[in-house]
């Protein structure tokens, strides 16, 4: 088989390109590293989804090595293999977008000029974006239409331009708690307002509409309702009889010749044998860690420090989510007859959102800053969370009788609410991705070494933010309120390390997300991005990588003799 396009990995950014391409007559090869696990391979039980390495690989045989600063200041490294914090978030046809929550805000158009509108920051490596908000703008659009996001748009002081009133589908059902956010807010003037779901609350095609299921995030979805990479695209690319998927295909190197083309590329098959195969036009998409790791693994005479990184920019400017979470209880005993019965509902969607300090004027961050995103929820409905937490008292562990009691009462006598922060992580010179000299994986390859910096800008802004939605909770009757604000990552939401730019000596990529060192050569996965936003990224990621789609078949029409 001659193929024109060969894709690494299958996530966010894979897909549609994977179902753009195929529709379009075009030959594509996926080679995804992980198994391909179909819908009905997915179930709500909650040890195998959350307690066992069922969707990610085993950190004995794959791990990366991470590089934190300790309370002394100073940097130290361990292997996720032995603290067992892992970095993996899903490989599997389909990618993390399988157990993705699926909170689907865009971007606004500030995002993608920050050093513009808030200028230079002292210790981060701010540049605006090459593409603007407009020329992504029917893109998020699309996206709504062919993954299937459910929500209402109302007004609010940041609403981006749309060139649509409103998401083609219906909210999804939610439970009570939510107008209490609405009416929390309102008592402190705030704008609490609903959250779109990449989740359809009605059929679409062969999916079923969601069914209310309550486990929801880090767990598959056994209906589709969820807009993942493999339910919303991939089947449908594979009805053109376009589009081969190869599982457990682990590519370690992209071959290239004097001239800067890709010519082959290596991966382990199933049996750990090394296969070829070579394309017209090669896509990484193999989620922010991995993609750099696969590029500067995959050095040749012309690029001696790896893949189109002779600028040396590949692994820098990793970026996450800034922020934390937050929560608090409601006690049963303060809630009457015949609301309680509501209120003990076990549904856990909530989908409210304060967009209202998305851009923060205070005198405390000089006139203004860019802010952030709160979102509020219910504690989701897994017990065995809810177990940890009941096992403890302060630091003390609990056995016995007291735990039977601790256990009685936190599941039928009160409600936990929460709430997320998410910020920009600032990208800096301390936080990248490099190859380990030592620790390899089970192929014998070197791992990715992963330097978590993070810029105390992170923190000022999540502490700001959760000061807001602590007043919320406060007028909704919650007690017990903790948070947490930290330089801690959530590694579900990565991106950044081959950022794109006009300017190739700061850049990887260019504004099409081709890279400029290589003519062949395209990155769609959250690396693109040179910040984050103040929101998850995968909405972004889809809407980039159908944009970038675009760019690949007008590129391969250049090709044709």
């Amino acid at each position: 088989m001659e193929y024109d396009v060969c894709i690494v990995g299958s996530g966010a950014g894979a897909g549609p390109i994977i179902f753009e391409l195929s529709k379009a007559g075009y030959k594509v090869l996926v080679l995804e590293k992980g198994p391909w696990l179909k819908t009905e391979d997915f179930s709500k039980d909650e040890m195998t989804a959350t307690r066992r390495d069922a969707y990610t690989p085993r950190l004995a045989d794959e791990c990366h090595v991470i590089e934190k600063k300790d309370d002394g200041g100073r940097w130290s490294k361990e292997s996720t293999a032995e603290s067992g914090k892992s970095l993996w978030n899903g490989n599997c046809v389909g990618g993390s977008s399988n157990f993705m929550s699926a909170y689907f805000h865009r971007l606004k158009p500030k995002d993608f000029k920050l050093f513009t509108e808030y200028g230079e920051i002292e210790g981060a490596n701010m540049v605006d974006w090459p593409i603007s908000y407009d020329e992504l703008e029917p893109f998020y659009t699309k996206v709504e239409e062919v993954i299937g996001v459910s929500g209402k748009v109302v007004p609010h002081k940041h609403l981006e331009p749309r060139s649509t009133p409103d998401f083609p589908y219906p909210p999804l059902a939610t439970h009570m708690v939510s107008e209490w956010y609405i009416e929390g807010g309102k008592k402190e003037g705030f704008n609490v307002i609903p959250v779109a779901r990449g989740i359809i609350s009605q059929p679409k095609d062969d999916r079923k509409a969601c069914y209310l299921s309550n486990y929801c995030g880090s767990f598959g979805c056994s209906s589709d309702a969820k807009g993942s990479s493999r339910a919303a695209l991939i089947n449908k690319a594979l009805l053109t009889n376009n589009c081969e998927i190869r599982p457990n295909s682990k590519v370690f190197q992209l071959e290239s010749n004097s001239e800067g083309i890709v010519t082959n590329v290596w991966y382990y098959n199933e049996k750990n044998e090394k296969q070829q195969v070579s394309a017209k036009i090669v896509v990484v998409a193999a989620q922010a860690i991995e993609t750099s790791r696969l590029l500067l693994m995959s050095k040749s005479e012309k690029f001696p420090n790896g893949l189109a990184n002779n600028s040396g920019n590949v692994g820098k400017n990793l970026i996450f989510a800034g922020g934390g979470a937050g929560s608090g209880y409601i006690d049963y005993a303060d809630i009457q007859e015949p609301e309680l019965s509501k209120f003990k509902s076990p549904a856990t969607f909530v989908n409210q959102s304060l967009l209202d300090f998305y851009e923060i004027e205070d005198p405390t961050f000089n006139g203004k800053a860019k802010g952030g995103t709160i979102d509020f929820l219910i504690e989701h409905s897994a017990p065995m969370p809810k177990a940890r937490t009941a096992k403890m008292d302060g630091e003390r562990i609990l056995y016995g009788s007291e735990l039977k009691t601790s256990l009685h009462n936190y599941f039928t006598k009160q409600k936990k609410l929460r709430f997320e922060i998410f910020c920009d992580w600032l990208p800096n010179d301390d936080c990248h991705v490099t190859l380990d000299d030592q620790v390899k994986d089970k192929w014998g390859d070197p791992v990715g070494k992963i330097k978590l910096g993070f810029h105390d800008q992170n923190i000022k802004v999540g502490n700001y933010l959760a000061n807001k939605a602590i007043k919320v909770m406060q007028n909704i009757g919650a007690k017990k309120i903790t948070y947490s604000i930290t330089g801690n990552p959530p590694t579900n939401l990565m991106a950044g390390g081959c950022r794109f730019g006009n300017d190739p000596a700061i850049s990887v990529l260019d504004k099409n997300c081709k890279a400029h060192e290589v003519a062949n050569l395209y990155i769609t996965d959250g690396s693109f991005m040179p910040t984050g936003g103040s929101v998850p990224h995968t909405f972004t990621i889809y809407a980039n990588s159908f944009r970038v789609a675009e760019k690949i078949m007008a590129h391969l029409q250049n090709m044709q003799p």
